[in-house]
Parts: structure tokens; C-alpha cells; sequence
């Protein structure tokens, strides 16, 4: 029976040596690693023997595997998982590329359109994998919100924003309902929205009416709800943008059937984007960058593939976006980590 080790102070310091090594070289050539291979390194002084059994041990653990067509181990899903979070030594850019970095994006006359595929393309070109970017929802600010009566149980929902544009939306309301509960939901709306977008709003919206019930009669605040519901409810079906580039990349180190598949299951995915944009609204939640390998996320149906990715913020330092690299499980994360984690950087001063 597999014994389950998920962490690293389970390993000898011989076994996550020779760990360390298979992945490095794995990561490095796409290929399986022998044992010969390992023994051949300058640092240990083992033999080809001791090494396999080792190696044996790590398949155990389940941090090896040794496909069907070569006698040597590569590792895991779970194995890269834990290379990831606690053995790899992430490196850093240099100047150079730094400075490269920050010359793309500069965007003297340029619409954020523009910014954020330069963004997209150059991760896809840097990475030698995709770039993915997904574009923030540009909500727009609020000027006036009126409930006009169109007849029993209906109402139509005018909102004009500060742009002057013009959206309506037909709700349902109670029978009977009194057209002073229109006005009345109206002007609270009104004396909350102004300048600011709906979703700025709403969380605050919803606290005061579950708090300071008194504030509303109960028929004012079914208008309100009713308002919110339906202007909330649009919001949060517009569909996410995402900016894929690169998908050439992707096919650029394809060795085997096996990984044509793959990649042809990745280019279905990074055509239907559902998955993809659930994953990258999974990093809008967290604080910089996050790692996502292989099937591990019961979100991700992409076989054979990670994802890193890293939030951008806006000027008043929300999250609004999340920028990305997507390609094969050994791709080189200490390379791709640091990258994606400096064009996220540049990218909200540029916002900012």
C-alpha cells in the first residue's frame, strides 16, 4: 500500500537529492530520467543500483512515475506539486530583461485594449507557452437609477450612466404596489449610487438593508431588492474576456501521440474558455502568484497542463484582472514564476 508523504521532512536528504535531480533533468528535456543519468552527476557518489532503489521508493510515495515506454521515472503531478512549494529555487529576471519588459509596456497613446494584448503576447513570446489575460469587467459609473410604472406587477428599471448611456430592465413586482414605493426606492438608490458603479455599491446596499431594516418600509425595500436583483443579475452573467496568445508555442516541443493529444485537448479547452476563466478567477482570490498543475484542480480538464498566474489591481488597488502562462506540467516554473509575477507588477502601475 502507498504510503501518503506530503511533505518534504518525510524524505531523507539522499532522496530529495535524487528527487531534485529527476526533476531538474525532466524539466529541462521533457524525457524520463534513468538511473544511470543520476549516478553520472558530480555531486553524489552512488551507484546505479542504490539510485534505482531510491527511485523505487519515490515511485512508491507516488512522487515518481515510469511510463510505458522507458525504463527511467519522471515525476507526478503530486511530485511537481511538491518541487513547486518547497525545493524549487526560483530564479529571478535580469536587468536586461526587466528593462525589456517595462519598454513593451509602455503605453503613451495606447488603449487598455492594446495593453493587455501586448501583455498577452509577450508572455506567450518570453514563456514559450500561451498568454492568457482576463480583461476586468470596465463597469461604469452610475448617474441616475428610476423605477417607472408600466402596469400591475411590472416596472421598468431606467439606469443612465455617466456617459449618458441608457440600459432598461422590465421587473416584477407585487400587486398593488404603490407608485410612492417606486419614488421612495428611487431616491434611496439614487443618494447611494451616484458616481460610483453598481457593484461598488451593492455589498453596501445589501449590509444597510439587512442591518437598518427600519430605513425601508417592507414594500420599498422589495423595489430595491427587485432593482439590485435584476441589475446585479446582468452583471454577473456578461461573460469574462480572455486574451489567448501564443497557441503556436504549444506545439513547438510536441515529441509523441501522446502529446499531440494532449495538446489537442488543450486547444479545445482554450477554445470553450469556461474552465480556463474559472481557474484564472480562482487566482483573482488569492495574493500573487499561483501555481495550478496538471488535472489536480477538479476545475481544470486540461490534461497535462499548469497554469500560473498572478492578480493585476486597478488604481484604487482592486483586483480587477488576472495575467497567466499556460503550457506543459514541465515547464520551466522558475523561470515563468518570476516573469509572470513582474508584467503583473508593471501591469497595475500602468492601471495605477
Amino acid at each position: 500500500m502507498t504510503t501518503q508523504h506530503d511533505s518534504l521532512a518525510d524524505l531523507s536528504d539522499r532522496s530529495r537529492e535524487i528527487f531534485r535531480l529527476i526533476v531538474d533533468s525532466y524539466l529541462e528535456t521533457g524525457e524520463p530520467v534513468g538511473s544511470r543519468t543520476i549516478s553520472r552527476h558530480g555531486g553524489l557518489s552512488l551507484s546505479a543500483a542504490t539510485i534505482r532503489n531510491v527511485m523505487s521508493d519515490l515511485e512508491e510515495l507516488g512522487l515518481l512515475e515510469a511510463p510505458h515506454t522507458s525504463a527511467g521515472r519522471q515525476p507526478t503531478e503530486r511530485g511537481l506539486r511538491l518541487f513547486v512549494d518547497g525545493m524549487m529555487q526560483i530564479g529571478d529576471l535580469s536587468q536586461e530583461e526587466r528593462q525589456d519588459l517595462e519598454a513593451r509596456m509602455r503605453v503613451e497613446g495606447r488603449e487598455l485594449g492594446s495593453v493587455l494584448e501586448t501583455v498577452s503576447n509577450t508572455l506567450a513570446g518570453l514563456s514559450q507557452g500561451a498568454g492568457l489575460v482576463l480583461v476586468p469587467k470596465l463597469e461604469k459609473q452610475i448617474k441616475h437609477l428610476e423605477f417607472v410604472p408600466l402596469g400591475p406587477g411590472r416596472a421598468l428599471a431606467v439606469l443612465v450612466d455617466t456617459e449618458s448611456s441608457v440600459e432598461n430592465r422590465v421587473i416584477e413586482l407585487p400587486l398593488g404596489l404603490p407608485s410612492s414605493a417606486l419614488e421612495s426606492a428611487s431616491n434611496y438608490l439614487n443618494a447611494r449610487l451616484a458616481g460610483r458603479s453598481l457593484e461598488e455599491a451593492r455589498v453596501d446596499i445589501e449590509t444597510e438593508i439587512k442591518t437598518r431594516r427600519a430605513e425601508l418600509d417592507d414594500l420599498t425595500k422589495t423595489v430595491v431588492e427587485q432593482g439590485i436583483a435584476q441589475w446585479s443579475g446582468a452583471e454577473a452573467g456578461s461573460p469574462d474576456q480572455l486574451i489567448v496568445r501564443g497557441r503556436s508555442q504549444l506545439l513547438k516541443d510536441v515529441k509523441a501521440i501522446e502529446d499531440l493529444e494532449r495538446i489537442r485537448h488543450l486547444f479545445d479547452d482554450l477554445e470553450a474558455k469556461e474552465n480556463l476563466i474559472k481557474i484564472l478567477e480562482l487566482a483573482k482570490q488569492g495574493e500573487g502568484v499561483r501555481v495550478f498543475i496538471g488535472s489536480e484542480n477538479n476545475l481544470f480538464s486540461l490534461s497535462g497542463s499548469s497554469v500560473i498566474a498572478r492578480p493585476y489591481m486597478n488604481a484604487q488597488e482592486q483586483v480587477v484582472g488576472v495575467i497567466g502562462v499556460i503550457g506543459p506540467t514541465r515547464m520551466n516554473y522558475a523561470r515563468i514564476l518570476p516573469m509572470v509575477d513582474f508584467t503583473a507588477q508593471l501591469l497595475s502601475r500602468t492601471l495605477g
